[in-house]
């Protein structure tokens, strides 16, 4: 079975009671995906954010920037396409990003992976309201479990 198959699963039957933000976490294969989510039910959820941990050893030879070129051609699942904007070797981070943010008049919203070696991932959903100038915050999103598992598989591969 695979993660993403796994993963859809797991997140199908998590139900977390109350308001505010819950986290879930289960390891498959390599792998530790922790959700956060405003909420969930059975089809799909509020995330507020993905994160996966590798708990074994990177593959041999892929390097940072291939990782990070790799999330941005097969990533699906999210309502924008992703791109790379910064590796940076001194961090060791990549950061991508939406390539078309979406907007609502002066607010445009876009998601963010956040690569950290060849150990981590996150990924967020940002606003910014470009009119006002003020700094950017992060907001919650909506998402079926089927593509959250798809992107988290589309990260782990």
């Amino acid at each position: 079975m695979t993660l993403a198959n796994q993963l859809q699963e797991k997140l199908s039957s998590w139900r977390p009671e109350g308001d505010g933000r819950h986290t879930w976490s289960e390891s498959f294969d390599g792998w530790t995906v922790h959700v956060t989510a405003l909420h969930n039910d059975a089809i799909a959820g509020r995330v507020w954010d993905l994160r996966l941990l590798r708990t074994g050893e990177p593959p041999a030879g892929r390097s940072l920037a291939q990782w990070a070129d790799r999330i941005a051609a097969s990533a699906s699942g999210l309502q924008e396409d992703l791109k790379v904007i910064e590796i940076d070797p001194q961090r060791n981070e990549a950061v991508l990003r939406s390539d078309a943010p979406s907007r609502k008049g002066p607010v445009a919203s876009y998601f963010e992976v956040t690569l950290h070696g060849l150990s981590q991932a996150a990924v967020r959903r940002w606003q910014a309201d470009l009119k006002a100038g003020t700094p950017r915050d992060q907001t919650g999103f909506a998402i079926t479990h089927e593509a959250l598992a798809k992107l988290a598989e589309d990260i782990a591969s």
